[in-house]
């Protein structure tokens, strides 16, 4: 499946007193590449949790810092599948400065798929080729 990008403007409540983006707000911004992917394969997580009471649960994430991104800075959030199989996802992402393509950070989150009763559960066939899962 190919990258998909999402494009946001650091606002400054994401930043700190030096002006440079507080680290944790990467992991949001993975969520927000994370969505997006999905609702480009036309899945929405909202349909996945109320129709077929499907959960992402997070076991799993991982940033590695590069540059640091400040505050009104256009950003780039590439993201990409990873590892997929009927009960887990991996999803990678690339953070970047838009205008310089700057390095700002990559990683992963890893979900295993669970019921509403956030146990782990296989996820339902009719999904699988929206991931790419064979």
């Amino acid at each position: 499946m190919q990258p998909v990008e999402s494009h946001l403007r650091v606002r400054y409540a994401e930043t700190d007193q030096m002006g440079v983006v507080y680290y944790a707000n990467y992991l949001v911004w993975m969520e927000i590449g994370r969505v997006e992917f999905c609702r480009s394969a036309g899945i929405r997580y909202r349909d996945m949790e109320i129709d077929d009471g499907v959960m992402l649960v997070v076991a799993e994430a991982n940033c590695r810092y590069s540059a640091p991104a400040r505050y009104d800075e256009e950003v780039v959030i590439r993201t990409t599948l990873g590892e997929v199989s009927p009960r887990f996802i991996r999803f990678d992402y690339e953070m970047a400065e838009a205008a310089s393509q700057r390095k700002l950070a990559s990683g992963f989150t890893k979900h295993v798929f669970c019921g509403r009763d956030i146990r782990p559960m296989k996820l339902p066939q009719k999904y699988w080729p929206l991931f790419g899962i064979v």
